[in-house]
Parts: C-alpha cells; structure tokens; sequence
C-alpha cells in the first residue's frame, strides 16, 4: 500500500506541469506493472483500475498495447531467425521451412541432414547460437502466456536437439581411437620367473606338470612369467583431442535444454561398445562360467595372462580416461559425470570380473596356482583406484567378492599343493640316482612361491592349520608361509627315504639320498627360501649330506676294499707263512678279486648320475681318497712277487695311476666297461 501512495502522490504532484509529466505518469504506472510482472488478464484490471484513479492514465492501455505487440515482434523475429537456421541443417526446401514456421512445427526430419562439426565449423558454431537463442527465449517466455510461441520454440528446440543428439553420437563414433594393444604391451614393465631354471623337468602327473618341448621332444621345461607392471605415466587418447570440444558444446546444451538423459544414454551406450572392443583387442572374450570351466589348461593360462594384462589396463589406462573424458564432456553437470562414467564400464568391468569368478570357482589344481596368484594382485592392486573412480555400489561390491573369491581359490590351490606332496607315492624310481622329478618339481614350485610370499602370508593369516607348528631347531618366529614350506620339505625328506628303499643297490640308496638332499639345499639357497629357513637348517642338511656320503662309500667300496686287506676275514694266516706257491695263488686271488670288484663297481657306477658338478667332482676325491692309497700299498707290496711270473699281467692289471684315471669317468650317467687299462 504505501508504494501506491507514494505514486499517487507523484502523479498529482506533476498534474499541472503539460505533457512532460504526463509521460512520466505513464512511465511509472508501465514500469508499476512491468515490476509486478502479471498476466494479461491482470493487467487489463489494473489498468481500469488506473484510468478510475486518474484519467490522465486512460491512455497507458493503448501505449501498452503497443509495446506489447511490438515485444511480442520481436520474439517471434528472434524464433524465425534461429529456427530459419535449425530448419536449414534439417534438409528441407523453403516451402517446408516457411510451413513449418507457421505451425506448431514438423517434427519429422529429412535423411539429408548434414550438419558436421568438424566439416562446417562455421555452420556449426551458428547452429549452436541458434539453439541458446531458443533456449533463452524459452526462458523469456515462462511468465508470457503466449502457449502458440512456446509450443513453437518447444518444436524447433526437440528438432535441434534431435540433430545434436546425432551429430554427439557421428562425432563419438568418429574420433574413436582404436587400441594400440601393442604399445601398451611394449611400455609394460616385464618380469619373467624361470619355474625350472635350467633344468631338465620330465611330466610328473601327480602335480599335473605342464611342460614346455623344445622342438625335439627331448627336453621340458616348466617357466612361469609374471605379468609387466604399468608405468605412472602411461596413457592413451580414447577419443582425438580435437572432437572433445565439439562434445563439449553439444553435451552443454542439451543439458541445458533438459536432454541430459538423452545425452548421456548415447554417450555410455556409443562409449560402451567402445570399451567392448578395447577388451577384444586386449584378448579377453565374453565367456559364461560353463564355457571356462571346459577350456584345457594351456590355452586357459594363456586366458588368465590376458586377463592379468587387461586388468591392469582397462583400470589404470582406460577406465583412468574415460574419467576424464566424462569429466571434461559433462564439466556442466555433476551428476552427469557420475551416471554416465559408470554406465559406460559397468559392462565392461562385469566381464573381467565373470571371468575373474568362473577362474575362481574352477577345479583346483596345482598348476593353477600362480596364474590365480597373479590375478589376485592385479586385481587386488587396481581395486582402490577403481572404488576412486566407480560410484557404483554394486560394481565395487562384485569386484571385491571376486578378489576375494580368488584368495579362497589360491589358498586352496595351496593346500591342494601341499596334499599332493604329502601323498605322493609313486613307486617309480630314476633308474641312475639322479634328482626325482618330483622333487624337481616341488622345489622349484617352492622356490616361485616365495615370490609370493606377502599375498600368501596374507591369505593364511586365518588359516589355523599351521598353529602349534614350530620352526626348525626352535625358530618360533617364522611366518605362516615358511612354517607351511618347512612341513612340505620335511614331507619330502621322508619321501625321499622311502623312495631310496626302492633301489637294491645300498650304494645307489646313498647316492639318490646325497643328490635330491643337495639339491633341496641348492634351491634353498639360492632363493629367498634360504631367509625363511635359516642357516642353521642349510648347515644341518650339508651335514646330512657328508653322512650320505660316507654311506656311500661303505656300501659301495667295502667290498673293493677288502681284497687289499693282509689278512682274509677268516683269519688264515699271513702269507709269510705260507709256502711260495701257495702265496702266489692267493696273491693272484686277491688281484683277481679286486680288479672284479673295481670293474663291476666301474660299469655300474658309470651309469650312476650324479647331476651337480660340485658335488660329483667331491664324490670322485673321496674316493680317490680312500681307494688309490689302500691300493698303492697293496701293489707297492705285492706287485714284485707276481712280476716275471707267467700271465703276471693278467692279474696284475692296474698300476695305481691306471684307477685314478678311471674315476672321472664315474656318476656321468653313461655306462661304460673297461676293455683294457690307460697306460
């Protein structure tokens, strides 16, 4: 009430003052209204209102009028000139536009349309001025009741946004960049882990060995590689830089428009497939669950190195991209950033973990173990950087109910692992003493495990098989993992034992026990298994070993030995005793007895293995040791009553320097026989 009478009071102060204060009275009742900002009906009242108050104001309604009309001009000049310009890129003639223009609008669209961002940019530029222009004169017109102009604008504005609905979806589709898979294999970091070293693996069907040939079929060979790292600054363009902005633009007034859903269902659905095609590239294949549970093993590891592979880039190289490319298209709206990120790689992510669950859920086999290993850290170590950037509680819960289906899975490959070595029982033993393939195979299986020590330790930690097991000679302090691998090797010692009792020959039980025990302690030793077990385990089996080899050369070399002695087992007496002829024949005897003995051992032991350089060349001294000295005494002694004698050469066959010449020959697993001696 009191602005009326303020304005009263204005209009009959300037009453007497001509036509200068009559403007002014008109002005301020226009402006009165204007401010109210009231519908037609309204105004009209007012304005009767006004002309009863003073009639000076009778005449603001026809000056209103005008204005009113003159307004009402301009925005329909405004709406033909930016629809002139959306109906241009739509394909029609003159006519078409001309009758559109006069109707509520044709919402129907010729296949001619050709608006191209990238080709017309100047066209473009002025289609996308247009569109605000119909924007902001939908704005003007909210409080207008003008129902024919707004139905009009609403037209034009649905046919603009269908073409920029198309040219968003021809300019994703267009500057997609394909994956350069090979690039991104090339800038990861490779670590390769030899399973088998250099030595010879022979199949082991109780561990399910997976070997490898060399062309020949003669040589087998287990490895394991480990997949590359990715580098902090590895990156890939997912769409040209150049068509961002475009996108840009279009994704801003659509939004603005109230399209938003429309935009963003294009984007993720044309981003989607995109994605699709990225994990194609990378190898990884839409697979059900029963369709991996039948896939044979070979070409299944090679499935879960391309998944290791793929998860590590789709997280840290595309899903990271994608990101930002949501975030640069959709920078206006926050909630389009969201939706539209994770709509475009909930599939995405979903395939790699279906494969993730199928592998998880699979038959557990001991061959398995590293590949699910290595799908456990890839996927273990992308799961923060993927929950940073996927809102989507049900993707980050699937992701963490596969990684931990996959520790479930490793730990039970695990015991499955250890099961197997416990209970193995093959009575098949390496015809020459040589390292048993399964002891090949379970240390170098223990070996790769400990490359693993800090994700396995991990996944014991609630394990509570492993509780009362102390370590060896009192060490309590050992981890979950190295109390779980000294229990396998002690499995495998008494193993080893039984498997000895397989052999007839007791120097032979020695030599399979010496080779197998030092080559545990090798493996041990060159590894991280020599930290986890201690010095003082190694010191204790080195000691084993010196026990075995003094087995060996008591139950090879006694026999030998003895036919050098002076005096037989029976106790008969010296040979200075007894007459000449009678000396002499027993002499003969005993060089007969002892060049039997050496070359029945020569012949057998030639063909005995004992693979270690080292170890063979101490096994060789040792003898030489205790052999060549007994029988240089012996032939020092003896040789001159059998020299001039008929057939002395037949007994006496072998001069000291003639055996040690032989022992080199011995442990190389060739079996050889003695023709004649090397003088």
């Amino acid at each position: 009430m009191t602005p009326t009478t303020t304005t009263a009071a204005s209009i009959n102060a300037g009453a007497g003052t001509g036509t200068k204060a009559e403007d002014r009275v008109l002005a301020t009742a226009q402006q009165i209204m204007k401010s109210l900002n009231t519908p037609k009906e309204v105004r009209e009242d007012m304005l009767l209102i006004f002309s009863s108050f003073d009639n000076r104001l009778s005449n603001i309604k026809t000056t209103m009028t005008n204005q009113e009309e003159d307004q009402n001009d301009a925005l329909i000049a405004r709406l033909e000139s930016a629809e002139s310009v959306i109906h241009r890129w739509d394909g029609g003639n003159d006519s078409a536009r001309h009758s559109s223009s006069s109707s509520s609008g044709n919402h129907h669209r010729c296949s001619s349309f050709s608006l191209s961002f990238d080709e017309s940019p100047e066209e473009a530029t002025e289609f996308l001025s247009a569109v605000d222009e119909i924007i902001t004169l939908l704005e003007d017109l909210s409080s207008e009741n003008k129902p024919d102009l707004v139905d009009r604008a609403y037209s034009v504005l649905q046919m603009a946004m269908s073409q920029l609905e198309d040219e968003f979806r021809r300019i994703l589709i267009r500057n997609t960049v394909p994956l350069d898979a090979e690039r991104l294999y090339g800038s990861m970091r490779r670590v390769s882990l030899s399973f088998a070293d250099s030595d010879v693996v022979e199949d082991f069907e109780n561990f399910g060995l997976v070997a490898a040939g060399d062309g020949n079929g003669s040589r087998r060979r287990l490895f394991h590689e480990r997949g590359g790292s990715i580098g902090c600054d590895l990156w890939v363009d997912l769409i040209n830089p150049t068509a961002v902005e475009d996108l840009k633009e279009i994704a801003e007034r659509m939004i603005r428009a109230g399209y938003e859903k429309e935009c963003v269902q294009v984007y993720s659905t044309v981003r989607r497939d995109a994605l699709d095609e990225c994990l194609m590239i990378l190898g990884v294949e839409k697979l059900s669950i029963e369709e991996v549970q039948k896939i044979d093993w070979k070409s299944m590891d090679e499935k879960m190195k391309k998944w290791i592979q793929a998860v590590k880039i789709t997280v840290r190289v595309l899903l990271a991209g994608e990101k930002k490319l949501c975030d640069e298209i959709f920078s206006s709206s926050e909630s389009s950033k969201e939706v539209c990120f994770n709509e475009t790689t909930k599939s995405c992510v979903m395939q790699l973990l279906n494969f993730g669950e199928a592998v998880a859920i699979g038959r557990r086999s001991s061959e398995k173990l590293f590949r699910i290993l290595d799908m456990y850290d890839a996927l273990a170590n992308v799961l923060q950087d993927l929950e940073v950037m996927v809102t989507d509680c049900f993707v980050c819960n699937e992701t963490k109910g596969v990684l931990e289906a996959l520790g479930d899975a490793a730990r039970g490959t695990f015991v499955e692992f250890e099961n197997n070595v416990r209970n193995e029982t093959s009575k098949k033993p390496t015809t020459n003493g040589e390292v048993h393939p399964m002891i090949r195979y379970v240390m170098n299986y223990m070996k790769l495990i400990v490359d693993y020590a800090v994700t396995l330790n991990s996944l014991l930690e609630n394990d509570e098989s492993d509780d009362g097991l102390s370590g060896d000679d009192g060490e309590e302090e050992m981890s979950r993992l190295a109390k779980r691998l000294l229990r396998l090797i002690t499995s495998l010692e008494s193993n080893l034992e039984e498997k000895s009792k397989l052999y007839e020959d007791g120097g032979l039980q020695y030599v399979f026990k010496m080779n197998n025990i030092y080559y545990v302690v090798q493996k041990v030793k060159d590894s991280e298994l020599g930290k986890l077990l201690g010095d003082n385990w190694v010191r204790k089996r080195r000691g084993l070993i010196r026990q075995y080899a003094t087995g060996y050369l008591r139950a090879s070399w006694s026999r030998v030995l003895s036919a050098l002695r002076e005096e037989s087992s029976t106790g008969s007496p010296s040979y200075a005793q007894r007459s000449n002829n009678s000396s002499k024949m027993s002499l003969k005897e005993r060089f007969r007895g002892f060049n039997a003995s050496f070359e029945e051992l020569y012949r057998l032991q030639t063909a005995w293995k004992v693979p270690d350089p080292q170890l063979r060349e101490e096994l060789r001294i040792s003898i030489s040791e205790k052999v060549i000295p007994a029988y240089r005494a012996f032939y020092g002694r003896n040789k001159g009553q059998l020299e001039g004698s008929r057939h002395a050469g037949k007994y006496i066959k072998y001069s000291p320097d003639d055996l040690e010449s032989y022992l080199p020959d011995l442990f190389e697993g060739t079996q050889l026989v003695i023709h004649h001696p090397r003088r």
